[in-house]
Order: structure tokens, then C-alpha cells, then sequence
């Protein structure tokens, strides 16, 4: 993954070089990506690109688009750099970068999903993909983790906007309210409100969907 946002870099830097640098204070990471210093563009990759791609999965659901998305907040980064005022953290203001930037990508993705589904309405019977019936028990417990996972992501994902980025900045990311209320750019109360209710839907959504689940699955 360095190396897709390596490209930028145009430089291998030995890993001790690096490693010094690690003692730099972030103004001067920041004054260095300005003036195009490489060796400071190779250490802000280092820093951030993982978590860069962790966050935007956890948006996207999709590690190619994650990825993609983590090259587009690199760009944007050092793109930006001189525009950023430092009334945040570096990290910070990467973080709101990165989930305006996977919001963007699922908001252009559920456009083209939604005209796919026009298409599909529309087509002729015989284009439309005959899937194999599967045996009805076949490796049963195994699909029966594949669709609670696919269940908990789509309620996650069904959460309203401000509720969903503070959870998974909450729950997948780990930081705490006041990162997030930095990240977000609203009060801490509200970052709380927003956790207290994605969780209370998440719950309901979740409780509903087990107890149908639970009443259509057939006896073995």
C-alpha cells in the first residue's frame, strides 16, 4: 500500500533517514511537505497511509475503492498543505478529509446503483444473470456469519450520515469524542448525541432483523 502512495515521492529513502526524521514536531512536517522537502513527503506517508485506507474502508466496505480513495487524500493533502490553517491537528484535518472524501464515493455510488437498478427493471429476461440455486443447508453456519456481518455493516451503513462517520470514527478508529468533534466540527455534546443514537438505531435494526431472521430460518 506505501507504494501506491509512494508514487508521488519519486524517491526510495533509506528506512534510518526516516527514522530520523521521526523527531520532527509537526510544524516542521508541515513546512517541509510545503516546500515539496521529500524526504517529509516520504515520513507523512509513513505516518498516515494506513490509517488513511483502515478509515476509508470502513466507509466503503471495499479495499480497491479504500485504496483509490487513500491516493485521492494524498493528493489532496499536499495539494492543500499551504490552505491548512492549523487551528487542528495534521491528523485531524486528515481524518476529515478522508470521510468527506469516502462520503462523496458512496453518495456517487448509490447514484449508479440506483440507475443500474432502472436498467435492470427495463431489460429483457434472458440478460438478466440466472444465479445456481444453492443447497438450502449447505455450509450452513458459515453463511449464517457471512450475513450477520453483511447485516451489521448494511445498518451501519443505513445509519443517518452524522450518526454513521461518528461511530465508525468511534468504533473502528478509535478516537475519542474530542478527536471527533474536531474531525466532524461540531460540539462535544453533540458528538455524543450522535453516538447515543446510532446506537439505540443500530440496536432496533438489529433486534428487528434477528427476531425475523430467527422466525423465517428453516429447522434443519
Amino acid at each position: 500500500m506505501t507504494q501506491r502512495w509512494g508514487k508521488f515521492i519519486h524517491l526510495n529513502i533509506p528506512t534510518s533517514c526516516v527514522i530520523r526524521q521521526t523527531g520532527m514536531t509537526e510544524k516542521d512536517l508541515i513546512d517541509g511537505i510545503i516546500a515539496k522537502d521529500k524526504t517529509a513527503v516520504q515520513l507523512l506517508v509513513n505516518r498516515y497511509h494506513q490509517q488513511v485506507i483502515k478509515t476509508a474502508y470502513y466507509f466503503v466496505k471495499d479495499m480497491d475503492d479504500a485504496e483509490d480513495l487513500a491516493q485521492d487524500v494524498c493528493v489532496e493533502v499536499l495539494e492543500s498543505i499551504k490552505s491548512f490553517r492549523q487551528t487542528s491537528s495534521l491528523s485531524t484535518w486528515i481524518y476529515r478529509i478522508t470521510v468527506n472524501k469516502s462520503l462523496n464515493h458512496i453518495r456517487k455510488n448509490r447514484r449508479k446503483q440506483f440507475v443500474g437498478r432502472i436498467e435492470l427493471l427495463f431489460s429483457h429476461p434472458s440478460e438478466k444473470t440466472n444465479k445456481a440455486i444453492a443447497e438450502p443447508f449447505e455450509n450452513q453456519d458459515r453463511l449464517d456469519d457471512q450475513e450477520r456481518k453483511k447485516v451489521l455493516d448494511a445498518a451501519i451503513q443505513g445509519l443517518p450520515e452524522n450518526q454513521r462517520v461518528a461511530f465508525i470514527l468511534s468504533k473502528y478508529d478509535e478516537l475519542s469524542y474530542t478527536q471527533i468533534a474536531e474531525v466532524m466540527n461540531v460540539s462535544l455534546p453533540a458528538v455524543e448525541s450522535y453516538l447515543q443514537r446510532a446506537k439505540q438505531n443500530l440496536q432496533k435494526k438489529l433486534i428487528t432483523y434477528f427476531a425475523e431472521y430467527s422466525t423465517q430460518k428453516p429447522k434443519r
